[in-house]
C-alpha cells in the first residue's frame, strides 16, 4: 500500500496540471483513510474509524472544490 501512495506523488512531480495534483492528493488521502480504517479495526478502535470515515466522506469533495476555484483564479 505504501508503494501505491508513491504512484500519485510521481504523478504530481511529473506534470503541473492542477487538476492532475488535485487528483493525486485526493487519490493519496482516500489511501490513507483506508489505512486508517484498517488499523482501527486491528487495533478495535473506533476513535480512529470514524476519523477515517470522515476524511473519505468530506476530505475529497473539499479538495475537488478547492481545485475548482483555483483553476478559475488562474483563468481569470
Amino acid at each position: 500500500m505504501i508503494l501505491a501512495l508513491l504512484i500519485p506523488m510521481y504523478e504530481v512531480w511529473k506534470d503541473h496540471d492542477i487538476w492532475q495534483t488535485m487528483l493525486a492528493f485526493a487519490s493519496i488521502s482516500t489511501k490513507t483513510a483506508i489505512i486508517a480504517l484498517v488499523i482501527s479495526v486491528w487495533r478495535d478502535d473506533w476513535m480512529i474509524g470514524v476519523v477515517a470515515a470522515i476524511i473519505l466522506s468530506v476530505g475529497n469533495a473539499g479538495l475537488m472544490l478547492l481545485a475548482q476555484i483555483i483553476k478559475r483564479i488562474t483563468e481569470a
